[in-house]
């Protein structure tokens, strides 16, 4: 089982967002902790930049998994538009 470590930006998020999508997101991640390969959640690897993408709804959450460490890292999580940039 992998360990979960949330960044600042997505612990500040995780604060600001509505309160529902915030625990779609805590789940989904509970979910990837014990199994980081999953197939049943919407992520994708990303192109040209480290990590993968979690999407749920119009919201995207950026992490990367360290198995050296055994850790789910989340970086940022934030709308469609804004995360990438």
């Amino acid at each position: 089982m992998f360990n979960i470590e949330y960044r600042r930006p997505a612990r500040k998020m995780l604060t600001r967002m509505p309160k529902p999508l915030a625990s779609r997101f805590l789940s989904a991640f509970e979910l990837l902790a014990l199994d980081p390969s999953r197939s049943d959640l919407d992520t994708r690897y990303l192109v040209g930049r480290d990590g993968y993408r979690l999407r749920i709804g119009k919201w995207r959450a950026i992490y990367r998994i360290e198995v050296d460490r055994l850790v789910v890292m989340v970086l940022d999580i934030g709308p469609r538009g804004d995360i990438y940039k």
